[in-house]
């Protein structure tokens, strides 16, 4: 009995946590709508005011209106890919290796940090479900990065083994004391997910030496 109640208990948390994943996604589908299409929508009406206003403009104010209209077209499109990697369908679509690639590039063009993005070994195909898993786990990580850590340079490194892909995060930022306690959602989350998943995941951090996310996932599709 006491196996039955263990074993009953294991499996409704495992629903539990597997239910608030499914609703976090479709939160991030929605802001992901939300960003496309109407705050999308909004920046090309300013955009379209800023064409109207350059006709009426004496030829001194219409450089300022060029430079204002070049912000807003980057705005746009800096919403654009944001709203894709918020949305689990167009992971999908991409895979985790180009959505990856998209985050990172997202972050050097902001200017948050220079970034080094490496590949190593055979790629393998891992179940969707579980690639979406695995980069929100590592978006957690970037967003923290650019949050808090005021790093200069920030590193990911895949590599692919026989039967596992090891993925190694890392920031050169002013780094964190693991050894206090925090209610911080962003870890719990992390460590939350890798386990619905079955990955080894582990966090280290130095204070002013940086912060390092490693995760491993065994391959189960051989």
């Amino acid at each position: 009995m006491l196996i039955q109640k263990f074993k009953a208990e294991q499996a409704f948390e495992k629903e539990l946590a597997s239910t608030k994943i499914e609703i976090q996604e479709q939160t991030l589908k929605n802001i992901s709508w939300e960003l496309h299409d109407n705050i999308g929508q909004l920046l090309s009406v300013v955009n379209m005011q800023l064409n109207m206003m350059k006709i009426q403009a004496s030829d001194d104010f219409k450089s300022s209106i060029d430079e204002t209209k070049e912000v807003v077209n980057t705005t746009v499109e800096e919403v654009r890919t944001l709203s894709k990697t918020l949305n689990s369908e167009v992971i999908q679509k991409n895979g985790l290796l180009r959505t990856v690639e998209i985050e990172l590039e997202r972050i050097e063009r902001l200017k948050y940090a220079q970034t080094v993005f490496e590949i190593k070994g055979d790629y393998f195909k891992i179940p969707d479900t579980e690639e979406i898993i695995i980069f929100r786990i590592l978006q957690e990580f970037l967003s923290n990065s650019i949050k808090y850590s005021r790093a200069n340079t920030i590193k990911a490194f895949f590599n692919y083994h026989n039967n596992s892909l090891t993925i190694n995060l890392e920031d050169d930022g002013v780094g964190f004391d693991t050894t206090q306690k925090t209610e911080s959602s962003g870890l719990q989350n992390m460590a939350s997910r890798a386990q619905m998943i079955g990955a080894h995941f582990s966090l280290t951090s130095k204070i002013n030496e940086g912060t390092k996310l490693r995760l491993t996932h065994l391959n189960n599709t051989q």
